[in-house]
């Protein structure tokens, strides 16, 4: 039996009215105990009877949930977030007040397991490169277990033949952009205001300090470091350090590399 069902929205006077607080407290948490099993849907929310919901999810008052939309098991939508167009959510995703996921356009969003979209943060929306054409697919990949902090953005690629991705234990910070067409690995950290131009790929483990620009078409490379307020127009080698006005390198990123356990002795391929 498949994990999702198709659930249609029952009429409000079907459904008792339920204060906030009411809507919280049956809101699952991380602590380990036992998943619910029936869903929860605040009778003003609009849930389209298309949408696919699974089980044990949670959808708060005023949210909005698109004909396409598929929900995995045990998700949690806190009031006023929004779900659009064709977008998948895996299983245990969070989407905090305010949050929009998904565009109403041809392609798709699609986000895996254990992913948390802050407040006011919109992801998977039309991109703003003026080369995109109306009408022409577009994509995003997510991966599993991202933080995606308050106001960040996070765009859909720019031509049907590409894709915007990320990876895997990410934390991406408030007011963070990346645009359309990036790629980005795993277990990387963005400090508040990391912006990304187009195309911009960005490897492992790396880490930005706050408010810093990265021109289009750059390479951000594993286990480096970019100082704040820096702006790089050019490839950053990997494990070093960069940082200045336009970015110049500063040496090997020795904390970092210590913080992920590289010996002094240890030869960096």
């Amino acid at each position: 039996m498949s994990l999702f069902v198709k659930f249609r929205k029952s009429s409000p006077s079907s459904l008792s009215i339920f204060s906030f607080q009411s809507f919280f407290t049956t809101l699952p948490h991380f602590s380990g105990e036992k998943k619910e099993t029936s869903s929860f849907i605040h009778p003003t929310a609009v849930v389209h009877p298309n949408a696919i919901i699974g089980q044990g999810v949670s959808i708060g008052p005023f949210c909005t949930i698109g004909s396409s939309a598929r929900l995995g098991n045990g998700c949690q939508l806190y009031p006023a977030s929004h779900i659009f167009g064709n977008t998948e959510l895996g299983e245990r995703c969070v989407l905090m007040t305010g949050a929009v996921v998904g565009d109403d356009l041809p392609g798709q969003t699609v986000l895996g397991c254990n992913n948390i979209i802050g407040h006011h943060a919109v992801v998977g929306v039309k991109c703003q490169d003026m080369k995109y054409k109306p009408g022409e697919e577009c994509f995003l990949d997510v991966g599993n277990n991202n933080e995606i902090r308050e106001h960040a953005s996070i765009h859909r690629s720019s031509k049907s033949s590409d894709r915007t991705v990320i990876g895997d234990n990410n934390l991406i910070m408030g007011s963070c952009h990346i645009a359309h067409d990036c790629k980005i690995g795993n277990n990387n950290i963005f400090a508040n205001k990391t912006l990304l131009a187009g195309h911009v790929v960005v490897e492992d483990y790396t880490h930005t300090a706050g408010a810093i620009a990265v021109h289009q078409f750059c390479r951000v490379g594993s286990f480096s470091f970019v100082g704040g307020g820096s702006v790089v127009s050019e490839d950053v080698p990997k494990y070093t350090m960069v940082a200045g006005e336009r970015a110049e390198l500063r040496g090997l990123n020795l904390e970092g590399l210590r913080r992920r356990g590289f010996m002094v002795s240890e030869d960096l391929d």
